[in-house]
């Protein structure tokens, strides 16, 4: 299959490595799959790095910065090198590990990171370059000349920058989000995974086993072991079977826990259909879970080290673990005469399972000068030439392994040839989940690696991810620990009678690195996908970078997608050795969620495009779309801006004739996208009191009164009206666009900062449709809609008054006297589900007079002839001063935000302060965004004086009107100074005025 077009070219390429028996994969379902445009076929059960093995396929990718060809390292979720991108078009996806890849019938995958192929990579021209581009060379390298910066470095560096390509179209597949409860979650499928699961799943607890895997057995998948006197395999089917069978147990394959959090939260996300090539309808690709558990087991097993020595990059080098999980699982060899080199009896198991299976030894290099007799007969036995105390100084050949360099213990070097390189340095348990909440792992002499300190409160660790890594004490530690977990969640449980396991071997002595002492001169690499090699990390103690954080961020160990599984310890190890200290008194980085790379896909679910952030309609929507309404996003809300009617040439003309309605007769808008917020409590005036700048607390039950809320630094947040119901009842507005951020405001000062007061806030936002009906004629209108008996007289109701009513014969409304416009005007509220019947009513009721709908232009239009301060003025950046309301801030209580507030630079009255603007020639118009300049100078940054932030055409007027953000602005009034707009070319003459504009004296207001 072409990796681009997604068609089959040429004839598949043959298994050259597939033994001819044994292996876990299904031989009767064969599949074709691609990479790098070329066909090639393996079988169900296949990861694609096994197949790719299989048919002969060495070279798989770059490295990040030399562009160094590599192989397949690992055979699991730590693998550096074998980075792929997979799939075509909307659904590619970089940087997937081809070692976890389940191969699917049509799977086309590519390698990355280089150009123009693989085996031709240009790039790789960067390891001549190598002495300059060692660690940090990124901090010292790009700082001189400066002017190249922009031009010349940092395009190049993005160029660089990144291995694989991200998708550039619309990801056609969705993504789902679940929550799942347990008594106990068990992580990890492996013999002792499989042993807590049996042992709570018999014991009737709820149990979700969690694998990674698309198949379940963990390490016994890998191995040639016997349970009682049974293939190991045979007794993870016979416990998989009876798990499936138990009616409280769930199964989860291809689910990876990425985090452990607080009270017995679990991260998760399952691969529901990423091994197939297009998910099934109504089927989410990836699901991300969160799983709280009562109690859970970490039975995630653990990671084989490599070594440290020169050359250990090349293709054909590989863990031995690894080439042990593709001769017994997978039934394909790698090597057919590698070399083993090793440090541990763990590795002569590898070795033991490559000869079964038809291979040979070209020389087995143990580091050990002394080890059991035992191996040594093997070593005769299987024709291998042994080499104690040895160690690999350097490998050969292009582009895999054709030979290596061996040191021997009395310091003698020769070339063998071979094929490879298996390497054993001992395991490092996969502990990361233990450290989520802060906890560190120590540091166990025994098995010379980190193991779990304190695991989060919940969670209990067995078996290799303990650091105990035998198989009897895997299935020992599982069984106690699944049996402990269900006791503790209220179950009657024991631990089951241990089967008996084959004898195993554990002796190791770890070996970090090589040092070849001038005999070569290759790279020793520590962390392969970033190419940090032993030199950098010598390089980073030499520089004074020896702290385990400063030698991760110095050099970028660990900081790769497999966040360093194979590369911190040894890494660690080096820097250990160069500061003269042991490994735990360097300590280890923190470890943090994801354990493994998560797709933002599942992370987001259903959220995204419009499922992110819903279009939220108005109670009068179906209404304004009759009447012809021309809809704008406002935040999450869709509003009408306009109303045109036939005959109207633009929207400004509409815009004019709506504003004089209002003025003129009666006109009525949709306001429920206010934020509205419920404050219920004997501490309720009090709590608004700290809340807002000005007091609530002397405001009479039946009226509002405007309200302005600072931020903690005395900067405006927000303003609104604030109506008193009752003693104890408030009901507060905020502007559209910070009603959430004023809610969370409102809530932080409530629990955190006063958690004494008795006071209880809701947003009812949803809960009330609201509509403004403004104009000479709006109490008449709204006498036809409220019910009969409510006084709606000036005496009843006042300006800023607030009271109950009824409309509709008896459903539950409240009035309120309030005005944006400058006109009298009310804003009536009725529960939501009857907001489109009442603006119809309104409708009905202004008929007579001449009631037109107004929308979002028509009332920024009024609000800046009133010379109200909206979201262009409240940009976060101005103060009460700047606005001109600094006599609403209190001097007689304290409130957020007073003491910053009245920090002299924010009274110093030579701040940018509100003004209005009006053109000196008559008709100029002028634009938002433009820049305040003095008469007579040129324009720029020294002589900048301010900025004009809203400007509407005022047909009460006849010319535009702008309101402005100047310096000593309020001094200033009748002088002329200029508005310059570079971006669309203006240079407007204008006056500073007063920013009232219409009706500066409150007339009409309380007409």
């Amino acid at each position: 299959m072409n990796a681009l077009s997604g068609s089959f070219v040429a004839e598949p390429v043959g298994q050259s490595r597939r033994l001819p028996a044994g292996g876990l994969v299904d031989r009767t379902a064969p599949i074709a799959f691609a990479f790098d445009g070329r066909t090639y076929r393996g079988f169900s059960g296949d990861t694609l790095a096994s197949a790719l093995i299989a048919s002969g396929v060495d070279l798989v990718g770059r490295s990040f910065k030399y562009h160094r060809p590599r192989g397949i390292l690992t055979a699991g979720p730590e693998e550096p090198n074998a980075l792929v991108e997979l799939r075509a078009g909307a659904r590619r996806e970089p940087n997937t590990r081809a070692t976890v890849v389940e191969l699917f019938d049509g799977l086309s995958a590519a390698s990355q990171n280089r150009w123009p192929s693989l085996r031709f990579d240009l790039m790789a021209a960067n390891g001549l370059l190598s002495p300059v581009l060692g660690a940090g060379f990124y901090y010292k390298t790009f700082m001189w000349p400066a002017a190249f910066w922009e031009k010349v470095y940092e395009p190049l560096i993005r160029r660089a920058a990144g291995l694989g390509r991200a998708a550039d179209a619309p990801d056609p597949d969705h993504y789902e989000k679940a929550i799942a409860f347990c008594d106990v979650l068990v992580i990890g499928s492996g013999p002792a995974g499989l042993a807590a699961a049996l042992a709570a799943g018999r014991a009737g607890a709820r149990v979700i086993l969690a694998e990674e895997d698309f198949r379940f057995g963990g390490r016994l998948l890998a191995e040639r072991r016997e349970i009682a006197g049974r293939p190991a395999t045979d007794w993870a089917a016979d416990a998989l079977a009876e798990l499936a069978s138990l009616p409280e147990v769930r199964l989860m394959p291809r689910t990876t826990i990425f985090g452990a959090y607080d009270h017995g939260v679990y991260g998760a996300v399952e691969r529901v259909a990423d091994h197939l090539p297009v998910p099934p309808p109504h089927t989410p690709r990836l699901r991300a879970w969160r799983i709280v558990a009562k109690r859970a087991v970490l039975a995630a097993g653990a990671v084989e080290r490599p070594i440290v020595f020169p050359g250990n990059d090349r293709p054909g080098v590989m863990l031995a673990s690894a080439a042990r999980t593709y001769l017994n699982r997978f039934a394909v060899a790698p090597h057919a005469r590698p070399v083993l080199f090793t440090t541990s009896d763990d590795g002569w198991r590898s070795a033991a399972d490559l000869v079964a299976a038809g291979g040979s030894l070209a020389a087995i290099v143990d580091a050990r000068v002394e080890i059991d007799p035992a191996l040594v007969a093997r070593a005769k036995a299987w024709a291998a030439e042994l080499v104690l105390g040895g160690r690999v100084v350097a490998t050969h050949g292009r582009p895999r392994v054709r030979a290596i360099d061996i040191l021997d213990g009395s310091g003698r070097s020769r070339r063998v040839a071979c094929d490879g390189v298996l390497v054993a340095n001992g395991w490092n348990p996969m502990l990361a989940l233990t450290c989520h909440q802060g906890a560190r792992p120590v540091f166990d002499e025994r098995i010379a690696a980190f193991v779990p300190g304190a695991p989060p409160p919940g969670m209990a660790v067995a078996g290799a991810a303990a650091g105990r890594l035998t198989l009897a004490e895997a299935l020992a530690d599982g069984a106690r620990l699944g049996a402990e977990a269900a006791i503790e969640t209220g179950f009657s449980a024991r631990a089951p009678e241990l089967p008996s396991c084959d004898p195993e071997q554990e002796a190791h002595t770890p070996l970090w690195r090589v040092s070849a002492k001038g005999r070569s001169k290759g790279k020793a690499f520590v962390d392969l996908q970033n190419d940090v090699t032993a030199d950098d990390v010598a390089l980073a103690h030499a520089e004074g970078f020896r702290a385990v954080e400063h030698l991760k961020r110095y050099t970028t160990l660990g900081m790769a997608t497999d966040q360093g599984k194979t590369a911190n310890v040894p890494g660690l190890a080096i820097m250990a050795e160069l500061t003269g200290r042991s490994i735990p008194q360097t300590g280890t980085t923190m470890f943090r969620p994801p354990v493994t790379p998560v797709a933002i896909g599942a992370l987001a679910g259903h959220h995204r495009g419009r499922d992110f952030r819903p279009t939220r309609l108005t109670p009068s929507h179906a209404w304004a779309a009759e009447q012809g309404a021309v809809f704008v996003e406002s935040g999450p809300w869709l509003r009408a801006q306009y109303f045109p009617r036939a005959g109207e040439r633009d929207w400004l003309e509409t815009v004019c004739r709506e504003v004089r309605t209002a003025r003129e007769a009666v006109g009525v808008c949709d306001v429920s996208t206010l934020g509205k917020i419920d404050i219920q409590g004997a501490d309720a005036a009090a709590f608004l009191d700290r809340v807002y700048a000005n007091t609530f607390s002397t405001l009479a039950v039946g009226k509002a009164r405007y309200g302005l809320m600072l931020r903690e630094d005395g900067f405006v947040m927000d303003d609104g009206t604030t109506a008193r119901l009752s003693d104890t009842h408030y009901v507060m507005t905020t502007t559209t666009a910070n009603a959430a951020k004023v809610m969370a405001h409102l809530e932080l000062c409530a629990q955190w900062h006063w958690p004494g007061l008795d006071v209880r806030l809701a947003s009812v936002t949803e809960a009330w449709a609201q509509f403004s009906v403004a104009g000479p004629r709006s109490r008449d209108t709204l006498r036809g809609v409220v019910d009969p008996g409510h006084d709606l007289s000036d005496e009843a109701l006042p300006y800023m008054g607030a009271r109950a009513v009824s409309v509709g014969g008896g459903i539950p409304a409240r009035i309120f006297r309030l005005s944006f416009s400058g006109e009298r005007a009310y804003e009536i509220a009725v529960p939501a589900q009857y907001g489109d019947a009442a603006i119809r009513a309104i409708a009905a009721a202004g008929a007579p007079y001449g009631i037109a709908p107004y929308g979002t232009e028509a009332l920024g239009v009024m609000r800046i002839e009133k010379g109200h301060a909206a979201g262009p003025e409240l940009d976060g950046r101005t103060t009460a001063h700047d606005l001109g309301l600094g006599r609403m801030v209190s001097k007689k209580k304290d409130f957020v935000g007073r003491a910053l507030a009245a920090r002299p630079a924010l009274t110093d009255p030579g701040r940018a302060s509100l003004v209005g603007l009006v053109p000196v020639e008559a008709g100029a118009r002028l634009r938002a965004g433009a820049h305040i300049v003095p008469e007579g100078v040129v324009a720029g940054a020294d002589t900048d004086q301010g900025w004009v932030t809203s400007v509407a055409f005022s047909p009460t007027l006849g010319h535009w009107i702008g309101l402005a953000m100047v310096e000593n602005g309020p001094a200033r009034h009748g002088e002329i100074v200029r508005a310059v707009d570079p971006v669309r070319d203006g240079d407007t003459p204008v006056r500073l005025t007063d920013p009232v504009f219409v009706d500066k004296e409150g007339v009409r207001l309380h007409a």
